[in-house]
C-alpha cells in the first residue's frame, strides 16, 4: 500500500528517549517500520521505551551526551543514519537575576552544545546517508514567546533553531535536510515536579485556542513527517504545534 510517510529501510537515532516526547517519537517511529536506536543516560528507562516499540530490531546505547567520551562512542557505534531526532533536553525555572554561570553551562550544554557536537561528528565521520533528515526538538519559547523564569531555556532554544537554519543552508549540497519542531506546551512528566499547581495548569489551559496541551505522540507525528520521504522539499522549518497558543 502506498504511503509517504512510511519509515520502513530506514534507520533513525532519537536521543533522549527514555521519557516523554523522546519516548513518544522512538515509538511511533517503530510503528512507521523504522528501526531506531535509542539513547539517553538511563539505561533502565530505555529499556523501557524499547519494551513499547514494535518489532525487535531496535537497539539501545546509553551514553551522557555531555560528555566527550560518550558522544564520541556513540558516534562511533552507530551505523548510517537515514533520520536523527535531537529530543534530550532540560528545562529549570530561574529567574534571570539568580542565573549563573554553573545553571548557564548545564542548560546550554544538553539543550544546545551536545546536538550541535553530535551531529557535526556525525557528519565527519560520514555517519549521515544522503538524504537523510535531521529534526532538532526545539520550543516555540525563544522564538515566538518567552515565560518568566525561563530566560536560560528560551536562549538555548533560539540557539537551536539559528544552527538549524545554517546547517539547513550548508548541508543542502548533500541533500541532508535540518528542521525543528516546534512545540507549546505538552503533557509530559516535566509539570509532575510540583512547580506548577495542578490549579495553574488548568487555568493555562484555557489560554490556548483548542483549550488544552499537547500529547507526546502530537508530537511524534510531525517528527515522521519530517523524517518521512513526504517532506522531501522541507528544510530549514520551524514547525509549529503549540494548540493556536502563539496566535493569541
Amino acid at each position: 500500500m502506498y504511503h509517504p510517510f512510511s519509515l520502513e529501510n530506514k534507520t533513525i537515532l532519537v536521543t533522549g528517549a527514555s521519557s516523554g516526547i523522546g519516548r513518544a517519537i522512538a515509538v511511533e517511529c517503530s510503528k512507521m517500520g523504522a528501526t531506531v536506536i535509542l539513547t539517553a543516560r538511563n539505561e533502565a528507562r530505555l529499556l523501557e521505551t524499547l519494551s513499547q516499540m514494535n518489532g525487535n530490531h531496535h537497539s539501545v546505547i546509553v551514553a551522557d551526551l555531555c560528555s566527550p567520551d560518550n558522544l564520541s562512542l556513540l558516534v562511533e557505534k552507530i551505523p548510517i543514519l537515514d533520520g536523527l531526532v535531537h529530543c534530550a533536553g532540560l528545562t529549570k525555572t530561574v529567574p534571570f537575576q539568580f542565573v549563573n554561570a554553573n545553571t548557564l553551562a548545564e542548560i546550554m550544554s544538553v539543550n544546545f552544545t551536545a546536538p550541535t557536537l553530535v551531529s557535526a561528528q556525525l557528519l565527519k565521520k560520514k555517519k549521515l546517508a544522503k538524504n537523510a533528515s535531521i529534526v532538532f526538538i526545539s520550543s516555540v519559547s525563544g522564538i515566538l514567546c518567552v515565560w518568566a523564569g525561563n530566560s536560560i531555556y528560551s536562549a538555548s532554544k533560539a540557539a537551536i533553531n539559528g544552527m538549524m537554519k545554517s546547517m539547513a543552508l550548508e548541508l543542502a549540497s548533500k541533500g541532508i535536510r535540518v528542521n525543528s519542531v516546534n512545540p507549546g506546551m505538552v503533557e509530559t512528566s516535566i509539570l509532575d515536579d510540583g512547580t506548577i499547581s495542578s490549579e495553574q495548569i488548568e487555568e493555562d489551559k484555557k489560554r490556548i485556542p483548542l483549550k488544552r496541551y499537547g500529547q507526546p505522540n502530537e508530537i511524534a507525528y510531525s517528527v515522521i513527517y519530517l523524517l518521512s520521504d513526504a517532506s522531501q522539499w522541507v528544510t530549514g522549518s520551524n514547525l509549529i504545534i503549540d494548540g493556536g497558543y502563539t496566535l493569541l
